[in-house]
Formats: structure tokens, C-alpha cells, sequence
């Protein structure tokens, strides 16, 4: 589950990361008593306007700005709220700003440019292990940073029965090249980063910048944050934080159905049950010249019920030209999954618009093929992995 920047860095503030201090707003008038608001409290004069959406790169977009003073704060953040932000990471139609995160400018004015680095915490799939990655070079695409200048970037693996070890917090700050106050301040803020991280069962934190202030502070300007949504039961307060708006509509309408679904670009809608049932019928559906429009796991039971509800999500997507039903009948009977196909057909009537392949495969197939074969529907049954593949091809050439 993704986090908007102001609520990643309530997270990492719960945990003793120093942050750079914000309010969220959803209009104008909020803007401005957010701004007096941080003044009060912090001192500052000018405010950073800062769209939140989940996606990054939003100052390349216009979603990041500097006000100078009070009307400055009501202008640009009228501007920026209600747009379509588009990034690097968002579609062609961008993404709708409901919100912006009006925070205190931490470059101090007059001083000497401020050093930036990049710092996050993720799993190392291939070797089991959480790890730190940081850069000098903060405040840039990492991606560049790893394809022009590797050697500017490093890694720090941590045992998970161990934890983070005080040596290599110090390695942290030694290899950013600080020293004095701002070595110890980064040893302490990798180490509070290291513990919300675990602490808050998070899939990745990224910090980019971290900023090292003139006076040798050590603070998250930004965070990217990723929680791992199998662990939310443990963390009410931060399912509390999902935000729908910023997730696709067709996936929070199949989850609340109890429906494992990915929106993809295809053409071929899947259902299926068993993700790695579905990894296959992808495959399946490439080799057969099509492409798949989505990942659909209707998981162990296929009722009428439970297929219509399938059915009524994939043809949501206006891309879908065929429907390729693929369950293996283990957990399930085939046949059983053969007349729930057939009763969401009957109910949802000219509502399916596009030709449906429906393989069956395990426990009575030759009862549910017989059954498909018999009902009067326009459903192409098969049996064979070849044999769906060809029909599929065949139905997408006509």
C-alpha cells in the first residue's frame, strides 16, 4: 500500500527521524492558515507547495514549488490543487491533486548550498536480506545515478536475526564523507529509518533527498513509502491511511468483491484461479498473439455469483475483446465452475459483448466441457492448454 509524502513522514517522525515539517491541505484558504500555522512554529518565511500524489517526480511536473510570502502560498497551491499532474511515473492523463502538503523551506537563505543524499530501505529479494541503499548524489533520479555513475552508489546489507548493527550505520555516514556533528546526526537517522522500516512492516522507504543543513541537521525533505499490505492487520492506524482515490477504481471495486485483480494493457481478459494458474494463462494468452488486459484470481470458489461479479470488472476495460476462462477443478469441482459460468451468462445477457473461451481441467472436466457444449451460450469451451490457446487466436483474428 503507497502513502502520500506527508503521511510517510508522520511515520518516520513517530520513529525520531527528524523531517522537514508540513501540514496537509485540501484548499486554498487551508493552505494559507497551514502556512501561518508553520510560521508560528517553525520561524520560517517561505512555505514549499507540494502536490501529494502517489507517484514521483512531481517537481519535474509543476507539482513542487516555492511561495515567498502568504499570497504566494494561496496562489500556487490553487494552481496545483485540481490539476492532472503528470510525471515520469503517472499515465499520459496524469493524476488528479486533491491535496497539498504545505511544508517549511529547510534550504536556508544566505547559507552555503546544502548537501543532498539519497537514502532507502528495502528487501534484497535475491539474497533474503533488508538493505540500505544510499548516494551522494540526492536529489536525482536514482535510476540515472545507477546507469551514469554506479560507483556513486552503495549498498548496505543487513542480517534480519541481527538487525542493523552501529558499525554500519557509522559505515553509512563515513561513505556520504560527513563528519563531526553531521556524522553522528546521520548514524542516528539511518538507525530511526532502519526501525520504522521494521517496526512499521514497510516494503520500501525511500528518502531522496535526505538533507544535511548548513548547521549540520540531518532530515527527510521527501519519502516514498510502501507498506506491506499482509501485515496491515497488525497497523489499523495506517490502513487507515489508504487513500482510493489514487488507486484504480477497478481495483478497489474487485477487492471489496473479495477479488484478487491487476489492470494490465491488453486485450485478453483472464479468469482463473491460482496466481500461478494465472502466470501461465498469461503466457498462454502471448503465445496465442494476443495480450493479457489483466490479472483476475477468482481465488478457490466460482460461483454464478463470484463469475458474474469476474465478468462485470473485465468488461469494464473498454481494451477487452475476449474472455478466456482458465480453473483447474481441484479445490473446486469443474462442473460446479461450468454452471456458474453459465448462470452469470444467463443473468448478465447481452451485457457480455465479446467471445468467451472457457477451459475447465481437473476434477469432472468431461462433465463440465459436456455441460458448457449443452447449455445454448455462446461460450467456446476447451480442454487442452493448445487447444484454448488456438481458439483465443482464433476469436481475436476474426
Amino acid at each position: 500500500m503507497n502513502l502520500h509524502e506527508y503521511q510517510g513522514k508522520e511515520i518516520l517522525s513517530s520513529f525520531g527521524v527528524r523531517i522537514q515539517r508540513g501540514i496537509v491541505a485540501s484548499t486554498p484558504a487551508e493552505a494559507v492558515t497551514a502556512a501561518q500555522k508553520l510560521t508560528e512554529d517553525t520561524g520560517t518565511g517561505w512555505h514549499v507547495i507540494k502536490a501529494q500524489i502517489h507517484a514521483g517526480g512531481r517537481g519535474k511536473g509543476g507539482g513542487v514549488k516555492l511561495a515567498k510570502n502568504l499570497a504566494d502560498v494561496e496562489r500556487i497551491s490553487g494552481e496545483i490543487l485540481g490539476m492532472m499532474l503528470i510525471t515520469p511515473q503517472t499515465s499520459a492523463e496524469g493524476k488528479l491533486v486533491n491535496q497539498v502538503l504545505i511544508a517549511e523551506d529547510v534550504y536556508y537563505p544566505g547559507d552555503s548550498k546544502p548537501e543532498e543524499f539519497y537514502i532507502s530501505v528495502l528487501l534484497n529479494r535475491a539474497t533474503g536480506k533488508n538493505m540500505i541503499m544510499y548516494s551522494t548524489e540526492g536529489g536525482m533520479d536514482i535510476e540515472t545515478v545507477a546507469e551514469e555513475t554506479p560507483h556513486l552508489i552503495f549498498t548496505e546489507e543487513i542480517d534480519p536475526l541481527l538487525g542493523l548493527m552501529p558499525f554500519q550505520a557509522r559505515k553509512v555516514a563515513f561513505n556520504l564523507g560527513l563528519s563531526g556533528t553531521a556524522f553522528k546526526e546521520m548514524t542516528q537517522f539511518v538507525t530511526a529509518l532502519y526501525t520504522a522500516y521494521i517496526k512499521s512492516d514497510a516494503a520500501m522507504f525511500e528518502i531522496n533527498p535526505v538533507l544535511k543543513t548548513s548547521d549540520d541537521k540531518i532530515m527527510a525533505v521527501d519519502a516514498k513509502v510502501s507498506l506491506d499490505e499482509n501485515a496491515l492487520y497488525r497497523h489499523k492506524e495506517y490502513e487507515a491511511m489508504r487513500d482510493l482515490r489514487e488507486e484504480n477504481p477497478i481495483e478497489v471495486e474487485a477487492k471489496a468483491a473479495g477479488l484478487n485483480y491487476v489492470k494490465l494493457d491488453g486485450n485478453v481478459g483472464c479468469m482463473v484461479n491460482g496466481a500461478g494458474l494465472a502466470m501461465g494463462t498469461m503466457d498462454l494468452i502471448k503465445e496465442s498473439g494476443g495480450e493479457p488486459a489483466n490479472f483476475l484470481d477468482v481465488g478457490g470458489t466460482a460461483d454464478a455469483q463470484r463469475v458474474e461479479t469476474a465478468f462485470g470488472i473485465i468488461l469494464k476495460d473498454p481494451n477487452v475483446k475476449a474472455i478466456l476462462v482458465n480453473i483447474f477443478g481441484g479445490i473446486v469441482r469443474c462442473d460446479r465452475v461450468a454452471q456458474g459460468v453459465v448462470d452469470a451468462y444467463k443473468n448478465m445477457g447481452d451485457k457480455i459483448t465479446v467471445p468467451i473461451i472457457c477451459r475447465l481441467q481437473g476434477t469432472n472436466a468431461k462433465e463440465a466441457k459436456e455441460l458448457i457444449d449443452n447449455s445454448g451460450m455462446k461460450i467456446i469451451s476447451a480442454t487442452e492448454f493448445q487447444e484454448a490457446a488456438d481458439k483465443v487466436q482464433e476469436v481475436l483474428s476474426v
